[in-house]
């Protein structure tokens, strides 16, 4: 079972769905988030969590003290599992932050950046394995304009996926592999 790791919520356990999500593992979450608070890109930052599964990267970064989050999840019950985890989260940040905020979308990722208006701080972006390359450049073309200048996106994947052909408004900041897991962090330039 996943959990929190560390800040405002730090050890609280998230509730996961059996089969329709690849929850991120404790050792690649603790490495991500040590990286992002070493360069300071969490504190009060606006996160998109695009494709949630369980939440747990949106919630940790929240945990952390980013000051709003938004969860993006298609499958119905992993979204549910969303909502249950969010209402867990934040009630214990929100005893420390009052102003934190989370939102779920029960929404394929499509279709939120179509609709949506808000700029982002910091992404996350850990599709389905099966998630082509081709269908992720179409999701960063459509972020583009929903990043603040300097946003930072992490994105997970397979170690066996192609190596993306990364659109030039972004800059490879870090590169890590775990075990079958692949943890890029790119900022916008």
């Amino acid at each position: 079972m996943s959990r929190i790791i560390s800040g405002d919520a730090g050890s609280i356990r998230l509730h996961s769905v059996a089969k329709s999500t690849r929850p991120t593992g404790d050792r690649v979450k603790e490495s991500i988030f040590a990286s992002l608070e070493a360069r300071g890109l969490i504190e009060d930052c606006e996160v998109l969590d695009l494709f949630a599964g369980t939440g747990a990267l949106g919630l940790e970064s929240l945990s952390r003290g980013a000051a709003s989050v938004i969860l993006v999840e298609k499958n119905p019950e992993a979204h549910e599992i969303c909502l249950e985890n969010s209402k867990q989260v934040l009630k214990a940040v929100q005893k420390i932050r009052p102003g934190a905020a989370v939102s779920n979308k029960n929404l394929d990722a499509f279709r939120y950046l179509k609709n949506v208006t808000q700029v982002f701080d910091l992404v996350f972006l850990d599709p389905p394995y099966e998630f082509t390359n081709s269908e992720l450049l179409k999701i960063l073309a459509s972020l583009g304009n929903h990043l603040s200048p300097d946003a930072t996106l992490v994105v997970e994947r397979s170690d066996k996926t192609e190596d993306l052909d990364k659109p030039d408004w972004l800059k490879v900041i870090s590169d890590k592999k775990f075990g079958s897991t692949r943890v890029r962090m790119y900022q916008k330039i």
